[in-house]
């Protein structure tokens, strides 16, 4: 079952971000990677997710390279050995796995291959875990009309991300969530902020206090960080509505925070 993102999950056409950069597609169980091969990093992921059909399974599953693409295209094991490196992911593990209980195992299990890593400082602390549950989050709101989501992740893989054994580690990450409202199309766009939790100047060091910082940001300042073409994604950004103050950056210390 390696059918990929579904466009028409939401009952409106919504295809993937575009990336500026030649990418190579890599389809899985209801999510796809749009691999930029120079970088070896993602440069979108897009999933979709069924919540009245969720299933909650153990984790399952084995870090493995992708033999569809090339080893030297993909970011692999050597990147996270003996550091203070986590393989995160992009797709998370559990947003594929849905439907039935063996589909859901093959979905979930699908999510730990390289293509679908980036490196995230390890620790976690209140933004990080913020971050991954911004899903959960917005699916609960979405509950309201079909509980469906479609999700685009990635790092900005940015020209002055710092060197560090063969690749430059993503300073930034991107996610976009997409539902059905009442009125059609909405989005929400957010940005995780590691800044200040990675410094390879001296190998790799992780600062023991630092801070994840994750943020609410209009859709339209990540396309353009991000260099991908964000389509109706930024025509529907739940920020952009009349009446919606404030429109800019809005740092997230809780889900209060967030403006859906």
């Amino acid at each position: 079952m390696s059918d990929g993102f579904d466009p028409e999950f939401l009952g409106i056409p919504l295809p993937l971000p575009s990336p500026a950069v030649e990418t190579v597609r890599l389809d899985y169980p209801r999510f796809s990677v749009l691999l930029d091969p120079a970088r070896r990093f993602a440069a979108v992921t897009g999933v979709v997710i069924d919540g009245s059909t969720v299933q909650d399974l153990p984790r399952t599953g084995e870090w493995h390279l992708d033999p569809r693409v090339a080893v030297d295209a993909q970011a692999g094991p050597a990147v996270y050995a003996d550091n203070d490196l986590d393989r995160g992911h992009l797709v998370r593990r559990r947003d594929p796995g849905w439907g039935t209980v063996a589909e859901a195992r093959d979905a979930t299990a699908a999510t730990f291959v390289y293509p679908n890593a980036a490196p995230q400082a390890a620790g976690f602390n209140q933004s990080k875990e913020l971050w991954l549950g911004l899903e959960d989050h917005v699916l609960t709101y979405a509950e309201s009309t079909d509980q469906r989501l479609a999700v685009f992740t990635a790092p900005v893989l940015g020209p002055d991300d710092p060197p560090y054994r063969g690749i430059r580690v993503p300073l930034r990450f991107w996610k976009i969530a997409a539902w059905r409202s009442d009125a059609g199309l909405a989005a929400a766009g957010f940005v995780l902020d590691q800044s200040a939790l990675v410094d390879t100047r001296r190998g790799l060091r992780v600062p023991p206090l630092g801070a994840f910082r994750t943020f609410q940001v209009p859709i339209r300042d990540i396309a353009v960080e991000a260099r991908v073409d964000v389509g109706q994604l930024a025509g529907a950004d739940v920020l952009a509505r009349p009446g919606v103050r404030p429109t800019g950056v809005r740092e997230l210390r809780d889900a209060d925070d967030i403006v859906l």
